[in-house]
């Protein structure tokens, strides 16, 4: 049956979405090394409009430990200063005048297992939004019975929605093992 079908790649999709949103919430926390997405999406006052940093400033990484923020005016150059530090990234901007460069201090042991409390904890919210999708998809398709479906149909497309559920759970927690081993490598 065609609905049901719509039903299984809406539920696929929407896994999808979250997966790749897991994926982007583990690439914002930093592992001790310099990257530009810790900071391209502070909001920056920027005309009288919060903008993404991104869209008003060059954001590149020199070296490993060092973040360099080149605004493309001078003028916002305070904006951006301060920005950084409202946005509780831990991190102190050092500002030339023409440049802010943000130092990215080595994790300490304590902050390494912090972060990992905090993979595991997006992990789990992932985990329980995907079974959310599930179960929603799972109430969808028992509305088929009702409008005339067949049941073994049905229990068929539920197998199908639970071992879809089961394959990305499982890429859920391999890509939160990934970042904890990533953390964790000294």
């Amino acid at each position: 049956m065609e609905e049901i079908q719509l039903y299984l790649e809406d539920a696929k999709e929407s896994m999808d979405k979250m997966l790749n949103h897991l994926a982007y919430e583990l690439n914002k926390l930093r592992a001790g090394k310099a990257q530009s997405n810790l900071v391209e999406d502070i909001m920056v006052e920027y005309y009288g409009a919060p903008t993404p940093m991104k869209n008003c400033a060059a954001i590149s990484t020199p070296d490993a430990r060092t973040i360099s923020i080149k605004p493309f005016e001078k003028n916002i150059l305070k904006d951006i200063e301060k920005s950084i530090i409202n946005s509780n990234i831990g991190l102190n901007p050092n500002n030339d005048g023409e440049t802010i460069r943000l130092s990215i201090p080595p994790l300490t042991e304590e902050r390494r297992k912090d972060l990992v409390k905090q993979v595991k904890k997006e992990g789990e919210e992932n985990k329980v939004r995907i079974r959310n999708v599930r179960k929603a998809t799972n109430e969808d398709l028992r509305k088929l019975i009702k409008d005339g479906a067949a049941e073994d149909a049905i229990k068929d497309a539920e197998a199908r929605v639970q071992k879809l559920t089961d394959s990305f759970i499982a890429k859920v927690d391999e890509a939160v093992a990934d970042k904890e081993q990533e953390i964790l490598k000294v």
